[in-house]
């Protein structure tokens, strides 16, 4: 059973690693479940106290990653139709490989606003910009935490 437990929580970790990158992935609670993982191995010494902050952070991140591109685009002026431009962006950007992903919510963001205002191409550049900066912003932000949870299943595996 600790042996189950203990490729459990490796495998997802790695799955959590994996879904920073990855949209289709939810990176940050796959992670968080390695973590459930290690704590039920007798061995860990991971405590209550560091399991609910990490899912606590693992909640409050999930959050957040899907809030940033739009409160990004908002941030810039963007419109509804910017936002969810960048959504479909992103879904596009899943089939066309890793550029797809990186690029799909910028020409998604572009194009909406293009679909709002054809004119207003400055407009729509800075959205789409926006989109793409809080896509990065929340990237970054779930390699962190995630980087953060595999070394807290590290320090506590005995």
């Amino acid at each position: 059973m600790e042996a189950a437990l203990l490729i459990s929580a490796i495998i997802l970790l790695g799955l959590g690693l994996l879904g920073t990158f990855l949209p289709v992935l939810p990176g940050t609670p796959l992670a968080w479940a390695g973590l459930l993982c290690e704590f039920f191995i007798p061995e860990s010494t991971m405590s209550i106290t560091i399991l609910v902050i990490t899912f606590i952070t693992a909640v409050i991140i999930t959050v957040l990653d899907f809030a940033f591109p739009a409160i990004h685009t908002k941030k810039s002026g963007g419109t509804k139709y910017g936002t969810r431009g960048s959504t479909v962006g992103l879904i596009v950007g899943l089939f066309t490989g890793p550029w797809g992903i990186i690029i799909g919510p910028f020409l998604g963001a572009f194009i909406g606003e293009l679909l709002h205002d054809p004119r207003d191409h400055h407009k729509a550049f800075k959205s789409a910009w926006a989109s793409f900066i809080g896509f990065l912003s929340g990237t970054l932000m779930k390699i962190a935490v995630v980087s953060v949870f595999i070394v807290v299943f590290v320090i506590n595996l005995k």
